[in-house]
């Protein structure tokens, strides 16, 4: 479908952007009126409002339709989850993630694998026996990979990243890794085959897994790099500001497109891709253009997932679905009631033992995860949200709508849990968080971000050339050499950092180490990493 000149838009478009325009401003409103509310958060205030205009439409319409736009896939995947992931690495605190990055991963990777075979499995053999429909071992499979994405917005709204700066990062890291690793695992189903099912391929499965992983992550931080690179050689700040925000924009969402081109985890490239902007090239602009950036890549996130849950509200009222399998009211709740359960079960087995795991892994009190913390980290993962309902629309329907009682049954049931576990879990979120880590023992009990100490310094110190770096305190030189680095005593020396000083800043930019030009983005004491 394309444009004419001079043709005038299409009337139901008009009245449709409109009308969503401004429902999404009145999210925004009833948000900031709501921000001291013990219960509500903006997802749960936007599926709120979403659910009533559904009602309303449905009503003027005379039950034929409750919403004013088509649920598209291609919509969500393209351009509405690239802003919030590429903001989630942007404003993420870097030394808390990798310092947890192991634990993430375990969390998002693997737990996102145990959650899967526990939904599948209990799918399997109880949907079997309730006779929904023809749902065959791929769908099965499908249904494991959508209830395992999390949706952990509800409780990062009420977490604290500086009073709770382990429990904040373990929550926010597991969220986003899980996400990818759902999707990739959803996609990898598909065009598996399932026929010829044998330990070569299970091999193979295994192995293409774990490329996805590599390749998206390492895409997205040369997506980074040469975004930095340029802006830092070219330096677009001395003639546009705009330029230098434009191409920072257009860079990140390219590296996401190029990895849905490439077959790849478009969310691990973004988020990544995000990381290393925030690293190097966020210092390599200028004032304003730091100040815009930050501000942009927030408001374009925060828009997008008011977007999601104010339409996952609307859709969730569509007739179209509910009369399908209006003849069988108690089977659907029956359904969602045992993929809930599964949910709470999936979340359980692997949060508690692998939490454990990490407990004897750790040596300081303060980097051990309390139980109190596991309750919560369990807890944040039990909403569903835009991820499984896009994966539930792909895996069940064509263009947003079925005419099959079984995907019905699935759609419908998708819709009900994520409306259930944003509602209930949702709503119950801050109370919780608030019983379970009262303000003072929050701030407490956290990790708290040590300052570098000087012994850090002292091998860089020693048997260097005259260039020097800058870091956050004064000025130390760099050594000449990887070599030297290497063969420099390494038990008080962080290594990337050390690495990252010496040999990548210089190239790459970032705080301290952009050229001195008249006019330049220069460091000064109140430039900060975000």
């Amino acid at each position: 479908m394309g444009f004419q000149l001079g043709s005038d838009p299409d009337p139901q478009s008009v009245v449709s952007v409109t009308l969503f325009t401004a429902l999404i401003c009145a999210c925004v409103i009833i948000g900031h009126l709501l921000e001291e509310s013990r219960w509500m958060n903006e997802s749960i205030t936007a599926l709120a409002v979403g659910l009533c205009t559904g009602v309303l439409i449905l009503w003027t319409s005379g039950g034929k339709s409750s919403r004013i736009l088509v649920f598209s896939e291609d919509l969500f995947f393209i351009y509405l989850l690239p802003p919030i992931i590429f903001n989630a690495g942007f404003q993420v605190k870097k030394k808390q993630f990798f310092r947890n990055f192991m634990t993430i991963i375990l969390f998002g990777a693997v737990g996102t694998l145990m959650s899967f075979m526990i939904i599948w499995l209990g799918a399997r053999g109880l949907f079997s026996k309730l006779g929904i429909g023809s749902l065959e071992i791929k769908d099965y499979l499908a249904i494991g990979a959508i209830f395992s994405a999390t949706d952990s917005v509800c409780t990062l709204q009420v977490l604290n990243q500086e009073e709770t700066p382990l429990l904040y990062s373990l929550v926010f890291g597991e969220g986003v890794v899980n996400d990818a690793t759902s999707v990739v695992l959803f996609n990898a189903i598909k065009n598996f085959d399932l026929v010829h099912i044998d330990f070569a391929n299970s091999l193979q499965f295994v192995a293409n897994f774990i490329y996805l992983f590599a390749t998206s992550t390492f895409l997205g931080a040369f997506a980074g790099l040469l975004s930095a690179y340029v802006i830092k050689k070219l330096y677009f700040g001395r003639h546009s500001t705009d330029r230098e925000v434009a191409l920072m924009s257009l860079l990140a969402y390219l590296s996401y497109m190029l990895a849905e081109l490439l077959k790849l985890s478009g969310i691990l490239t973004v988020f990544f891709c995000g990381i290393v902007m925030s690293h190097y090239t966020w210092h390599n602009i200028t004032e304003s253009s730091r100040v815009t950036t930050k501000h942009v890549f927030a408001t374009f996130s925060f828009m997008a997932e008011i977007f999601i849950f104010l339409y996952v509200g609307m859709d969730a009222l569509d007739i179209e679905k509910w009369r399908l399998v209006e003849n069988s009211p108690g089977k659907s709740i029956v359904v969602s009631s045992i993929l809930i359960g599964l949910v709470l079960v999936g979340r359980a087995v692997f949060v508690f033992p692998l939490s454990f795991l990490m407990n004897l892994a750790k040596k300081s009190p303060n980097e051990k995860i309390s139980f109190k913390q596991q309750v919560t980290i369990w807890w944040a993962g039990l909403m569903r949200g835009a991820v499984s309902i896009a994966l539930a629309y792909n895996q069940f329907t064509t263009f947003g709508h079925t005419r099959q009682r079984g995907n019905a049954i699935m759609i419908t049931s998708t819709i009900t849990v994520v409306l259930f576990s944003t509602m209930v879990f949702g709503l119950m979120t801050k109370p919780l968080v608030r019983l379970l880590l009262p303000s003072s023992t929050r701030h407490s009990s956290s990790m708290s971000e040590p300052p570098t100490p000087s012994s850090v310094l002292i091998p860089l110190l020693e048997n260097v050339q005259e260039s020097e770096v800058e870091t956050g305190g004064g000025k130390i030189r760099r050594p000449p050499s990887l070599k030297m680095l290497l063969t420099e005593p390494t038990h008080t020396v962080h290594y990337w950092r050390s690495f990252d000083n010496s040999f990548m800043r210089p190239v790459f930019g970032g705080r301290g180490f952009t050229p001195f030009v008249p006019g330049s983005p220069t460091e000064n004491g109140a430039s900060t990493v975000l």
